[in-house]
């Protein structure tokens, strides 16, 4: 029995099963864009422990900055003797927010916990209950979150009830037909049928749709929905989790359609691996929630804000915005001429770095159907071949590549080796309907 086999039955006998296991390989060390599993097997790492670790798997500047914090205090509570990196973290994230509106700062420990006190934080400054939200979006696991999410499977079955004046249309998705003015008709109807607009609190939009599939936004759908939320007095949460940190070639996707929002929530890439999140908003909204109102115990831990301080330096520092644009530019063009090739691929799509490409059978985006089991293969073949790979989307159907930005061009290269490969080590072993065309 392999070392990976062992931990996978030991790992299956003390771990519940609700928590899944997309590959049963165990790493055992990283560094920058690869990972060695516990057979000393190596992969090319496309999925950054999903988006987490744009900066790259323990680099030097993160490393030293959480060595020397280990070396000062672990923790004390922010909220009862706090400390300089989390000042020093909250005005950073001030000045990167998007706007020029003054900004305030809540540290937490975990995306869902952002998007939870964004809408308390919402809530409270309105004095409003309902929030809306977008299909095929992904906010998280806990019950506002899992409430907000727009996917049924695997999130919200068996989990019921959730919480109440929660409400969802359509997100504009070209590539399905699903326009700007279908979005928008969609949150009229909302309007007119469920809930009058001045008792909706807030309206939650990921700029580019994570779990959804990797869909961006229209700017004119993000214009329209500004207007819309300041003609009606809601506020507008932008959900930064999965896009922000550089990913898309800005710091914040939102910087992509010169609109501020309100309310940002952060998480993943911000502190390089080590968990912390964010709400970052404008200042007047962020201080009307109660004192005491808002916190957590390990809320803003301060070994992961000198991570943190040490991420933003990184990518400053490296300008990984822009090598975010150079990374995107590789990774389509090598995936738009194996498109060209491939009648499986129906569109390769990406803003920066956070790039995707959704199967389908015949180059249809509707008949006879996307192809997630396709897309499984796909991410079970490339495991076998050195690649760790994420999939995603509605149907599952989409493979979305998320590679440290900090990554060479040539281990770039090699991933999309792998995944070239593989697409059509799986395609020889299925029907040929679904091959070249």
């Amino acid at each position: 029995m392999s070392a990976n086999e062992d931990l996978h039955r030991r790992r299956n006998a003390a771990l519940t099963k609700g928590m899944s296991t997309m590959l049963p390989v165990y790493i055992e060390r990283g560094r920058n864009a690869e990972l060695w599993d516990a057979d000393g097997r190596r992969y090319v790492d496309f999925a950054g422990g999903i988006a987490v670790v744009n900066t790259g798997h323990l680099h030097p500047h993160v490393k030293a900055a959480v060595i020397k914090q280990l070396d000062a205090f672990t923790h004390t509570c922010l909220m009862i003797t706090p400390y300089r990196v989390a000042v020093e973290l909250a005005e950073k994230l001030n000045a990167l927010a998007p706007g020029t509106t003054p900004k305030k700062t809540m540290l937490v420990t975990t995306g869902a916990e952002a998007v939870e006190n964004a809408v308390k934080i919402a809530r409270a400054y309105t004095g409003r209950p309902a929030v809306i939200a977008f299909g095929g979006a992904f906010h998280g696991r806990t019950y506002m979150a899992m409430a907000l999410t727009g996917k049924v499977a695997p999130y919200k079955v068996g989990f019921g009830p959730f919480p109440g004046d929660v409400y969802h249309v359509p997100f504009p998705v070209t590539y399905h037909g699903v326009t700007s003015a279908d979005s928008l008709e969609a949150l009229e109807q909302i309007f007119k049928y469920d809930v009058e607009p001045a008792r909706v609190a807030a309206i939650i939009i990921e700029p580019v749709l994570g779990e959804g599939g990797f869909y961006a936004a229209p700017p004119e759908f993000m214009k329209a929905l500004r207007s819309l939320c300041d003609k009606h007095g809601i506020v507008f949460i932008a959900d930064e989790i999965q896009s922000g940190f550089a990913r898309t070639g800005r710091m914040f996707a939102m910087e992509h359609y010169g609109v501020e929002p309100d309310l940002v929530t952060m998480a993943k890439s911000l502190a390089g691996g080590f968990p912390l999140a964010a709400v970052v908003g404008k200042a007047q909204m962020m201080d009307a929630a109660p004192t005491g109102g808002l916190g957590g115990t390990y809320a803003g831990s301060p070994v992961s804000c000198a991570a943190a301080l040490a991420v933003l330096e990184v990518m400053e520092k490296e300008n990984l915005p822009a090598r975010a644009v150079q990374v995107g530019d590789i990774i389509t063009q090598r995936l738009r001429k194996l498109q060209a090739q491939l009648s499986c691929i129906g569109e390769v799509r990406g803003l920066g770095a956070m790039v995707a490409m959704e199967l389908v059978r015949n180059r249809d985006a509707h008949a006879p159907a996307p192809d997630p089991d396709l897309a499984k293969a796909l991410v079970q073949r490339a495991a076998a071949n050195g690649l760790v790979l994420l999939s995603c989307g509605l149907y599952a159907n989409v493979i979305r590549l998320l590679v440290p930005l900090t990554a060479a061009d040539e281990l770039i290269g090699e991933g999309l080796d792998i995944i070239e490969k593989s697409l059509r080590e799986v395609l020889a072993a299925s029907t040929p309907v679904a091959a070249a065309g």
